[in-house]
């Protein structure tokens, strides 16, 4: 799955990346709301995506839309020589 978030400059569009399984992690969230408020702009409105058991890269705020693709994509920090595994237990930080 494929989190699409604008970043105001099209050539910068900041997206990332996760199999579904992952996503499916009992800790993982989509928020749109915080102590019964919509998640303030500064913090990810209208939702966002909490990944805890990955680098924070992984992880999005401002997400617009949510694509199922066949095949995992490759993201906005995987493109500058982050690894697209993003597991810190194993320190997959950099390709």
């Amino acid at each position: 799955i494929a989190a699409e978030c604008p970043s105001g400059c099209p050539e910068q569009e900041y997206t990332t990346s996760l199999p579904v399984w992952e996503l499916l992690d009992d800790d993982v969230l989509l928020a749109n709301e915080f102590d019964g408020e919509p998640v303030a702009p500064e913090h990810g409105y209208p939702l966002r995506l909490v990944v805890p058991k990955k680098y924070a890269y992984k992880s999005a705020k401002w997400v617009r839309r949510l694509r199922f693709t066949a095949n995992q994509e490759i993201g906005f920090w995987e493109q500058r020589g982050y690894s697209n595994t993003a597991d810190p237990w194993k320190e997959e930080r950099y390709l």
